[in-house]
């Protein structure tokens, strides 16, 4: 596939919302942008694009090659694992939360599906932006690449408990699934 069905980038005066003083404050209270001076987060976010995918529509389908990832925005998505030719739901995603970041880890393809449930607005971050950010300022870098590694390990953790406890026999706490943000 060749990536989300788009409904637009970026648009005019999308810009300067994300430069809003109370986006960046919200953004920096994700997971991924958590701790990033503003200038910082704003100087990234000057280089990403808005993406805009229609409610049915897919961000991106399991074993597409990984271009970036998204923090959403506005509207819900849901995670979706093939398992014996069905696609069978992992989680719902919220505005905040972000999906994708193994993309900007290793080069393998997706390692699940994300349909659009509602019409979604996320921003999508690239190794290119990562590149430029690493340019400017290598110290807001290097907390970025551990913001990630640490949500990533955040979600193996997880990942580990559900398995173990299905393994016991005992079933896995619906509440806890290693998508969500916080």
């Amino acid at each position: 596939m060749a990536g989300p069905a788009y409904t637009g980038s970026t648009p005019p005066g999308e810009d300067d919302a994300r430069m809003d003083p109370k986006h960046l404050e919200r953004l920096q209270a994700t997971p991924i942008f958590g701790a990033l001076r503003e200038d910082a987060l704003a100087f990234l976010l000057a280089q990403t694009r808005m993406v805009s995918v229609r409610a049915g529509d897919w961000f991106f389908r399991e074993g597409d090659m990984a271009r970036g990832m998204y923090v959403l925005e506005a509207g819900r998505a849901e995670v979706l694992k093939g398992w014996r030719d069905e696609a069978m739901s992992v989680r719902t995603l919220e505005p905040g939360d972000c999906f994708g970041e193994m993309a900007l880890m290793d080069l393998f393809p997706r390692s699940a599906s994300i349909r659009a449930i509602d019409d979604c607005t996320a921003i999508e971050l690239t190794p290119d932006d990562l590149l430029r950010l690493y340019e400017h300022d290598l110290e807001q870098f290097t907390l970025v690449q551990m913001n990630i590694g640490r949500e990533l390990s955040r979600r193996l953790r997880l990942t580990d408990e559900q398995l173990f406890r299905a393994r016991m026999g005992d079933r896995p706490d619906s509440g806890h699934t290693p998508f969500g943000s916080t």
